[in-house]
């Protein structure tokens, strides 16, 4: 175990893969320091639960219509200009934010339109964002890379949301969309300078599907593996995704919390997930990753039950580090085994599915239990969402982990 850590972390001294590494880092730091943000502001100008759960959904719907374009071009043009591109886009959606705080314009429907934006831009580059690490590493060191990919995300889990919370509290959630904005820049410029050009793809055995360009979607949904890998992410996002979702809701309404508790509550939430991905640094590559999905996936079910009915705020961030764990370890673990299985000419279009049953399923995750919440209250929309992922990780369980 501790010769496989150590080989995990020599990836980071490569300077392709520990330069995008970085910053990657810094990048989703802004990130989740918007994330804390935006949910507390909109909470700020009096809007509602199910106005919480439409924000995400849509930041996260557009996947449903656009992911499998985004594959596409990950497949047929240059990554690095994809990536550029729209996250340059991207990037406007908090400097708007600023310019609306600072006038005083600030609407809920405003930052709900940007997020569509956001939703839009990443659905179009993340496929090809995701798949880049296959190109910067060995194919026997993907899963490692993926790995360490997660847990530069989880690590800036921790910080993006400590530093929000200490921006909000001086100068406001106006300082975190500033920083968000900044984080932008590093990554495009390590996107065009360090990934690397698109190259022509070798023959493959079997010759893409000919007419439509999506033909090829219907040859990797015939694995058994796949399916069972995307199942156990999309039932993982739309059953349990809405923790973090309503996070900020559970704390103002439930505990009567600020916003320091509430980005205490995402910081544990990237503990936890800092704790999966290093975790999995040290597992060896020979490792069933059927079974570390599957077994998380339903531990996360579970966690999300007893965070839902426990009446005390101090047992949410130690619940949310194992929330945190169990989401990493079985989203990663699907993720390495869909990329390690992938087709040279394929790469980009399994990983859009994977990013179609991830942020889809978050983005109808969040609408139902935002409809839910406005009807039952958090605490309960919470509570049913676990009771049925642990009755379908259960089922899920038996099919994927079967499968050989």
């Amino acid at each position: 175990m501790i010769k496989s850590f150590r080989e995990s972390l020599s990836l980071l001294a490569t300077r392709r893969f520990g330069t995008f590494w970085f910053a990657s880092l810094l990048s989703s730091i802004g990130t989740w320091a918007q994330q804390v943000a935006e949910p507390w502001l909109l909470l700020t100008l009096g809007a509602s639960s199910f106005l919480i759960g439409l924000d995400t959904f849509a930041m996260n719907a557009p996947v449903w219509l656009l992911t499998l374009v985004g594959g596409a071009l990950a497949d047929r043009s240059d990554r690095r200009r994809v990536i550029a591109l729209f996250q340059s886009i991207q990037m406007l959606c908090p400097v708007a934010i600023v310019v609306l705080l600072a006038t005083g314009r600030i609407r809920p429907w405003t930052i709900i339109v940007l997020s569509v934006v956001v939703g839009v831009t990443d659905a179009l580059s993340m496929p090809s964002f995701q798949s880049i690490v296959p190109s910067l590493v060995s194919r026997r060191d993907i899963g490692r890379g993926l790995a360490l990919n997660s847990t530069q995300f989880n690590l800036s889990r921790i910080l993006g949301p400590s530093i929000a919370g200490v921006l909000i509290a001086a100068w406001g959630a106006v300082a975190c969309f500033v920083v968000s904005a900044l984080s932008y820049l590093p990554f495009i410029g390590v996107a065009l300078w360090i990934l690397p050009r698109r190259v022509a793809v070798p023959p493959r055995a079997d010759p893409p599907s000919r007419g439509h360009p999506f033909a090829d979607f219907r040859t990797i949904l015939r694995q058994p593996h796949v399916r069972g890998a995307l199942l156990t992410v999309l039932a993982t996002s739309v059953l349990c995704g809405p923790l973090v979702t309503f996070s900020s809701v559970l704390v103002k309404d439930a505990f009567h919390g600020d916003a320091r508790q509430f980005s205490m509550a995402l910081a544990a939430f990237g503990i936890g997930g800092l704790l999966g991905a290093t975790g999995l640094l040290g597992v060896s590559p020979g490792a069933d990753p059927r079974r570390l999905s599957s077994t998380f996936a339903l531990a996360y079910g579970v966690v999300l039950v007893l965070t839902a009915v426990s009446p005390w705020f101090w047992a949410m961030p130690p619940l949310l580090v194992l929330a945190g764990i169990s989401m990493t370890v079985s989203n990663t673990a699907a993720n390495s085994l869909l990329q390690a299985t992938a087709g040279p000419g394929r790469l980009g279009q399994t990983v859009s599915l994977y990013m179609l049953a991830m942020r889809g399923g978050i983005s109808f995750g969040a609408l139902l239990t935002g409809a839910l919440a406005g009807v039952l209250g958090v605490r309960h929309a919470l509570l049913l969402d676990g009771v049925l992922a642990v009755a379908v990780q259960a089922v899920l369980s038996r099919t994927f982990r079967g499968r050989r």
